[in-house]
């Protein structure tokens, strides 16, 4: 695998209001946090752009309400806002897609030359997948570091229950198998990254 010099790492919605597991539920993948905060740190430290994406949810109850502490980024991710030598933007969405938030990332990626991205944040099977299917639809090449993701139990249709994980493992095979992205660890990110 080979990760571009100028490839950005989109950071999605690593925000407070996921650390609620009375509105959430179960969460999978405990070492998430772990592995966002380790791809920010190696695009910070080799001057790749990064792009940290804010969800601004329209519900009022939503944890990730504009107003509300939920709103905010993670401490690990306020603390490295700022610090890297790339470029840098902050953009915000109240819909699933990265692509559609405000400023426009498609014309920032077009802009700065950039034409692959990594996919890092939450949550797994919600704006991850949505930012990933799009980029692949616009024509960029998408890398979801999986272990950098995490997402919640769900309840769909006709009584049907998934655990997060079994959630997170069909997004998966859906973006990778479909062509959509190529899911891969934060290890081999990092390790083609060339740090």
């Amino acid at each position: 695998m080979e990760i571009a010099e100028n490839a950005a790492l989109v950071v999605v919605d690593v925000q407070k209001g996921f650390e609620e597991p009375a509105f959430w539920g179960t969460r999978n993948n405990p070492g998430a946090d772990e592995n966002i905060a380790a791809l920010i740190d190696v695009w910070q430290a080799t001057g790749r752009p990064v792009v940290f994406v804010r969800h601004d949810s329209p519900k009022p109850q939503s944890p990730l309400r504009r107003g509300y502490e939920g709103n905010d980024f993670k401490e690990y991710v306020e603390q490295r806002r700022g610090k890297g030598a790339g470029p840098e933007l902050f953009l915000t969405k109240t819909v699933n897609s990265a692509f559609l938030g405000t400023p426009d990332l498609g014309a920032w990626l077009k802009a700065e030359g950039i034409s692959q991205f990594v996919l890092a944040g939450i949550q797994t099977n919600m704006c991850v997948e949505t930012t990933a299917r799009m980029g692949g639809n616009l024509g960029f090449d998408v890398v979801v570091a999986f272990d950098a993701t995490y997402t919640f139990d769900l309840r769909g249709p006709f009584g049907w229950r998934r655990s997060a994980e079994e959630i997170a493992q069909a997004s998966a095979v859906s973006l990778h198998g479909g062509g959509f992205a190529r899911v891969v660890t934060t290890e081999e990110v990092v390790g083609a990254a060339g740090v």
